[in-house]
């Protein structure tokens, strides 16, 4: 499997005119690239060594929430240009685990943050979703960025919540023991009124820590295609 997929990447790079090869290389941006089955296939390492091998000059961007990505920092150190981003969503493990059942814990990508970050790669963080009940506990969310800032991050990328159907119904079973403040959060958190007020902390909260807030806004969920275009390779412009 990684000998096929391989050769498809070199033919692939191969192909792509020059101008596009000073685009973003960016994986990825709808499933995780260092999932469970990648410490034995390693298909994102195969990747990886085809982008190395001719010396890849756009930037090569890791989105993930895996601590195996500390793995390839032979390889990312040796491209022109790589970054690292890590999803966290919230400081504390007991809602990590909840958040995101079979997903490395929270307190462990904060730690695997600083790896890269001291092989001289730079990295960034995916608040994603931006938890609706930060706007009733802001504390919480200031000390997300609190953790985030000490792992030597400075941008942030962040994204409201999708709350579709089935994500509500799982959120209501969790959140009926929650105080009523925290639960009438998730009601609202589909409104504009409770989107301004999650930006407003976010904005306060970035000026307080110090990051730079990618794209200049938190992001809705609703238009995945231009979100994907964006992280793909949109522009970087910073607050």
């Amino acid at each position: 499997m990684l000998g096929h997929l391989r050769e498809l990447a070199r033919m692939e790079l191969a192909k792509m005119p020059e101008d596009k090869r000073r685009g973003t290389m960016l994986l990825s941006s709808v499933s995780d690239p260092y999932q469970g089955h990648e410490t034995k296939y390693r298909l994102t390492r195969g990747i990886l060594s085809e982008l190395d091998a001719i010396a890849y000059p756009g930037l090569v961007r890791i989105l993930t929430k895996s601590p195996v990505v500390t793995r390839d920092i032979d390889l990312l150190t040796s491209l022109p240009r790589a970054e690292v981003g890590m999803t966290v969503t919230t400081a504390d493990d007991k809602v990590s685990r909840w958040l995101e059942v079979r997903a490395p814990l929270a307190s462990r990508r904060l730690r695997t943050l600083t790896e890269p970050r001291e092989a001289g790669i730079p990295t960034f963080a995916f608040v994603g979703p931006l938890l609706p009940h930060f706007a009733a506990r802001p504390e919480l969310l200031d000390h997300l960025f609190g953790q985030l800032v000490e792992t030597g991050i400075t941008e942030v990328f962040i994204e409201h919540i999708n709350l579709k159907r089935s994500i509500r119904e799982r959120m209501d079973q969790v959140l009926a023991d929650e105080p009523d403040e925290v639960r009438e959060a998730y009601v609202q958190a589909r409104t504009n009124e409770h989107r301004e007020r999650l930006d407003a902390i976010v904005v306060g909260l970035l000026a307080k820590h110090g990051p730079r807030l990618r794209f200049d806004e938190v992001v809705h969920h609703d238009d995945n295609d231009a979100l994907r275009q964006r992280l793909a390779g949109g522009p970087l412009r910073v607050s």
